[in-house]
């Protein structure tokens, strides 16, 4: 997709959004809508990590809860706006990132991932002991009565995340055709080989876990305000880090584009079970999903599209 076209369509997208809240004032399509988006964020974060890179992360619960977290506890504190609380989040979530690279990024393959768990763990616990924030009680979050020009909360808090999974996509982009992206694939491909050449790895790779801390930060922030109620349970859920995983590798990892196109996929089919079932079968959802493309598109969704086309030109 050429650079023009690329911007074109992000500012087509949000200016649908925009439309969208004008026209349509059932509040149950900007719930769905605001689960898929939240969903696509942090699938695009965890890509940078895990697909450009090649380091696979389990840890991105920890990073969700604690962006959530971060937005109860200056909530509680000083009571700032959701949008100054998005960024804090992100920031809190950066530096966490920054310190896990330092620690983690010299283990590779399953240790690593073990690792990250191991992260997410002592986070979880360590939450469900603060009080501050409710501990295992959980804490309720009162929804603002201001809701900008919007007609209701929920369009905002749609808008607000719609904004922040575009500009998640515009970086992802950008990363994955610059200089450094092409030092994440050569270490994904064979890292040992891509130092030799005088790629600086771990420089690479910090980079690589800051800009996934601060992406999977910024998805947990709004998660209070949409919920009202937010509890270690909710927040470190099992569907949070299979979705983040799954959706980029039913996609298609390698490319920016894959995360996007598996959140749509994996997304809108779990909105339609849960209204059609049960939310309890989302899990199963997308373990289904990804069996069968593991099986049968290792490469995602993507991968197979570009074989076809490469097929074609031959």
């Amino acid at each position: 997709m050429k650079s023009a076209a690329f911007w074109i369509s992000l500012a087509a997208v949000l200016g649908a959004g925009l439309v969208l809240t004008e026209m349509v004032s059932n509040e149950y399509y900007y719930n769905a809508l605001y689960v898929i988006l939240q969903a696509m964020l942090m699938a695009v974060a965890w890509n940078i990590l895990g697909g450009f890179t090649g380091y696979v992360n389990f840890g991105v619960a920890g990073f969700f809860a604690v962006g959530a977290y971060t937005s109860v506890a200056l909530h509680k504190a000083f009571s700032l706006p959701l949008p100054v609380t998005i960024v804090a989040a992100g920031l809190v979530c950066g530096l966490i990132g920054l310190g896990l690279g330092y620690l983690t990024l010299r283990l590779k393959g399953v240790y690593f991932a073990i690792a990250t768990l191991a992260m997410a763990i002592v986070i979880e616990t360590l939450v469900n002991n603060w009080s501050y924030v409710g501990g295992a009680k959980g804490y309720y979050m009162l929804t603002p009565d201001k809701h900008l020009w919007f007609g209701s909360y929920i369009q905002m808090l749609f808008m607000l995340m719609l904004l922040m999974t575009l500009a998640a996509i515009a970086v992802s982009r950008m990363l994955s055709t610059s200089r450094i992206g092409r030092g994440l694939a050569a270490i994904r491909d064979d890292e040992v080989a891509a130092e030799s050449s005088g790629v600086p790895t771990l420089k690479l790779k910090l980079i690589s876990t800051t800009v996934m801390g601060v992406m999977m930060g910024m998805a947990g922030a709004p998660f209070p305000y949409f919920v009202t109620f937010v509890d270690p349970l909710s927040a470190f859920s099992l569907l949070v880090a299979v979705n983040a995983i799954a959706m980029p590798m039913i996609g298609g990892s390698s490319h920016w584009l894959g995360p996007v196109i598996g959140a749509i996929l994996v997304g809108s089919m779990q909105e339609i079970v849960k209204v059609t079932i049960s939310s309890e079968v989302n899990v199963l959802v997308v373990g289904v999903m990804l069996v069968v493309f593991i099986t049968l598109a290792p490469q995602g969704i993507v991968g197979v599209v570009r074989k076809h086309m490469r097929r074609r030109a031959q």
